[in-house]
């Protein structure tokens, strides 16, 4: 059987994103006084007496809501389609509202699994009472919980555990390939992640800012596993504002951190910004393979060489990235998106590209004899011995009679030898000299 998947609904602000952290044990959900902070449904894994749940945070459902916030009501009822439970949460210090009645009208409706009465933010045993009136819902029992602090946890997931049917564990699946799609607000990140997955998996709207969390997605092309992790537009940090954008930001960055693989998502209209170079060089800092990618090229189609200007651009602001491969796609048509999966694995498996010790060696002392290091104070500096000590990315120590004479500028002419003789497209390289001592 499959993992349970638990779905948290419930109307803007009754502690959702806190009950998911909760259970989750650490912050993978933005929490913020303000209705509507998430949007897109969060996914999350977790354990509770030796069996594994898949937990689902939903945006606030509003029956009635337009615009940006209708979309969140489609991504919550996907969410409730796909669910085994649903945790209908609300809550107890503001009493019962009308949009409770709403939202318990429409999961009866629509719902084809248990659904469990939350009443959230009883924070004592002597507000208890808070739960009474919730019973005019029609759900028995009504469990009392405090999110925040932990109250009612327990009882509330033997609960859970009770309504779905057990679960096997998972077949091991082979690792997978993390891919975050980064950029600016608005350059079409959360588009290109739909066309990837064929489904309206994370929200899109024209307005700038609509991703507020890190969204992953495992999937499997072509044989092989993949996590597409969707992020946050990551503004010049002079035009971050509240709170909320911030800490959006910072989990974007995170999720750079973690990835094996950063689609650099730029504007094909608009041309690369300052930002743009800012925000590839958090990746080439985190270590993951870098991919630039040009989006809404179908804007530009037979405008003649604006490819080859374009690149050309890109390789002079960029000089960095000299290494990272350049793609043209279309979110909006998919022209050539699908072909990004060949790039990918391609520079995922430059990441972890091995160089045996006496080959490394070969290729370095070539490189120092057609170009000394330059002397320290007049004494020669000397290579002796090179080995490769970590991958992901490729990482390589360089033993040396001064390592303090070693400018920079060798250090990356070593560099080039290294991705002449062995490609490492796409991938950073880390070089350290280490000196007798």
């Amino acid at each position: 059987m499959s993992v349970p998947i638990i779905a948290i609904v419930g109307r803007p602000n009754v502690g959702k994103s806190t009950l998911f952290n909760r259970l989750l044990r650490g912050r993978r959900a933005i929490v913020d006084d303000t209705p509507g902070v998430t949007r897109d449904r969060l996914y999350g894994e977790f354990d509770w007496r030796g069996r594994r749940f898949i937990l689902v945070d939903t945006g606030g459902y509003e029956p009635h809501a337009t615009g940006i916030m209708a979309l969140v009501r489609a991504q919550a009822r996907q969410a409730v389609a796909e669910a085994d439970a649903i945790l209908l949460l609300v809550d107890g210090k503001e009493g019962l509202t009308p949009a409770d009645a709403e939202v318990a009208g429409l999961l009866r409706k629509f719902a084809r699994c248990p659904i469990l009465l939350v009443v959230n933010k009883v924070d004592a045993v002597s507000q208890e009472a808070l739960t009474a009136e919730f019973h005019r819902l029609g759900f028995s029992p009504v469990f009392s919980v405090s999110a925040e602090q932990g109250q009612g946890i327990g009882e509330l997931l033997d609960a859970v555990a009770s309504k779905v049917l057990e679960s096997e564990p998972p077949p091991q699946e082979a690792d997978a390939i993390t891919v975050a799609v980064i950029g600016r607000p608005n350059v079409g990140k959360s588009s290109l992640v739909n066309r990837i997955l064929g489904a309206d998996r994370v929200l899109v709207s024209p307005e700038p800012g609509t991703t507020r969390d890190a969204v992953d997605t495992r999937f499997s092309y072509r044989g092989r596993d993949y996590i597409l992790v969707d992020t946050a537009g990551i503004r010049a940090k002079g035009r971050i504002g509240r709170s909320v954008e911030r800490y959006s930001v910072s989990r974007a960055l995170a999720a750079v951190r973690r990835a094996d693989v950063a689609l650099i998502l730029l504007d094909g209209v608009e041309g690369a910004a300052e930002q743009d170079t800012k925000i590839a060089g958090e990746a080439l800092e985190a270590g993951c393979a870098s991919i630039l990618v040009v989006n809404k090229w179908d804007r530009r189609a037979g405008e003649g060489d604006a490819e080859r200007e374009y690149r050309l651009a890109l390789q002079e602001k960029f000089k960095y990235l000299a290494f990272a491969p350049i793609a043209f796609v279309s979110a909006l048509t998919g022209d050539r998106v699908m072909h990004l999966f060949r790039l990918i694995d391609a520079v995922a498996a430059e990441r972890e590209r091995r160089i045996p010790t006496p080959e490394l060696n070969t290729v370095i002392q070539e490189a120092v004899t057609r170009r000394p290091p330059p002397a320290e104070r007049g004494r020669p500096v000397h290579i002796r011995y090179a080995t490769q000590v970590g991958i992901k990315p490729p990482r390589f120590l360089c033993f040396a009679t001064a390592a303090r004479g070693l400018h920079f500028s060798y250090l990356r002419y070593l560099e080039n030898c290294l991705r002449q003789a062995y490609g490492f497209r796409g991938t950073p390289i880390r070089l350290v000299i280490r000196g007798r001592s």
